[in-house]
């Protein structure tokens, strides 16, 4: 897929990897469409990238539909938007619940299907799915973020199987523990020893190459956090008493206290 002059729709644009992910995208030639709840990023950001502003709660259900209207005829879609959901179950009301599953999963499977069609219609297009490293390997107070994320990623392989007839590219991006922006650094917590980081950048990077290579999985992570996601998908009840072991718990712990009071 070639991003010049392609139309680019992406959510989630006003956080920090939206916004990374929006630069970088308009800098490859793309004509960006962004969304987000936040009108007053928005806009200023749509007008010094050329682009333009489409407000939109992905919770809402009527908005999707509305958005993809007001967007109009799209190229490359890049969900990225995404609610922190870290915490134990016991702690999010049935309402938080849902509106997790909304947006991080619902949002992006109602999108691909009204984008993909049109897509497939033309024979010309990519979806590309912002997921988590927490999409391939569970950790301990992370069951409904866990949940959305790796619902991501069995959809998005099958649709990529699915979507390769039409000439329609489908790729997922993994982040691991991301810095200076998104849900993480947002959170405060700490690392155990030794855990690196990428940067919104390294996602923006990622992103743009999984759709002028159309690859379906792309992960943003220093090798020993990809290969400890290999391990935890092939072994998870080993993988879960390594990461109490190297202090993995009390990180998520700190992320679930540190995301709770943005619920």
């Amino acid at each position: 897929m070639d991003l010049r002059d392609a139309k680019v729709l992406v959510t989630g644009a006003t956080g920090g990897i939206g916004q990374a992910l929006a630069v970088a995208l308009a800098a490859r030639g793309g004509e960006v469409v962004l969304t987000g709840r936040r009108k007053d990023l928005l806009e200023p950001l749509a007008e010094r990238l050329g682009g333009r502003a489409v407000p939109a709660d992905l919770a809402d259900r009527d908005a999707i539909e509305e958005l993809l209207e007001a967007a109009g005829e799209i190229d490359v879609l890049v969900a990225n938007a995404a609610l922190p959901a870290a915490g134990l179950l016991a702690a999010f009301s049935i309402g938080e619940i849902d509106r997790a599953l909304d947006v991080n999963l619902r949002a992006p499977i109602v999108m691909a299907k009204l984008a993909g069609e049109l897509m497939a219609a033309r024979r010309r297009g990519h979806l590309v799915f912002v997921s988590s490293l927490s999409g391939k390997a569970a950790s301990g107070q992370a069951s409904l973020y866990n949940a959305t994320k790796f619902g991501m990623r069995g959809f998005a392989l099958a649709l990529r199987e699915d979507m390769r007839p039409h000439n329609v590219g489908v790729s997922t991006v993994f982040p691991g523990f991301i810095r200076d922006a998104g849900m993480f650094a947002d959170s405060g917590a700490a690392l155990p020893r030794g855990v690196g980081t990428r940067s919104p950048q390294d996602v923006a990077r990622a992103t743009i190459r999984a759709i002028e290579k159309n690859l379906a999985e792309v992960d943003v992570a220093p090798l020993s956090l990809r290969l400890a996601a290999l391990f935890g998908s092939a072994a998870p009840s080993v993988s879960a008493a390594v990461q109490r072991r190297v202090g993995g718990d009390k990180t998520t712990e700190q992320l679930a206290k540190g995301q709770r009071h943005k619920r």
